[in-house]
């Protein structure tokens, strides 16, 4: 299996008064959005259970997720991962000054497993290349070193203070947080 990525040719400005040039844009080329029902239907086969007990413990799974991650833990996603949620707020220097106004977005943060990292890392690529015209210009297949994003530990943007919480999954993105 390998991921399909498209490389489309566009035309980008790179500063305000700068001018316009065309350069390719890669972006993931998925296939579609697989429904519940279909990811029930395979887990319940890889399993051996039916498909009744999958979705039980589907939804099961899905409610101790939503609830343990809305109280601040970070919850395992077996085989995947862990996520959590995190937010990205304004930094102030007086404690009169906190408020949720502050709080500039809500984010769920994931941080993956080494063995997904690794099974990432060693999934081909195949790119093909769109000009402009949308039409097929080249076609490359990887042979990079399949190097996967490590964030930094408790990414803070620099200010020693982090949004998210303390980050247990070993990495990732835990919300910026901006002076001013």
């Amino acid at each position: 299996m390998a991921l399909k990525i498209k490389a489309r040719e566009k035309k980008l400005k790179f500063s305000k008064d700068g001018p316009e040039v065309y350069r390719y844009v890669m972006i993931p080329d998925l296939y579609s959005t697989l429904d519940q029902d279909k990811v029930i239907a395979e887990a319940a086969i890889r399993s051996g259970v039916s498909e009744g007990v999958m979705q039980a413990c589907w939804k099961g799974a899905g409610d101790v997720i939503r609830a343990w991650a809305t109280e601040g833990h970070s919850v395992a996603l077996p085989g995947l991962g862990n996520m959590r949620f995190g937010l990205s707020a304004k930094a102030v220097a007086d404690v009169n000054d906190v408020k949720t106004g502050l709080i500039r977005t809500r984010r769920i943060i994931f941080t993956p497993a080494t063995v997904l990292k690794e099974e990432l890392a060693n999934t081909a690529i195949n790119i093909t290349c769109y000009d402009r015209n949308g039409d097929i210009v080249k076609r490359v297949t990887s042979d990079d070193p399949g190097t996967v994003e490590e964030p930094d530990e408790g990414d803070d943007n620099g200010t020693g203070q982090n949004g998210g919480g303390t980050n247990t999954g070993g990495g990732g993105n835990s919300g910026g947080v901006e002076e001013g």
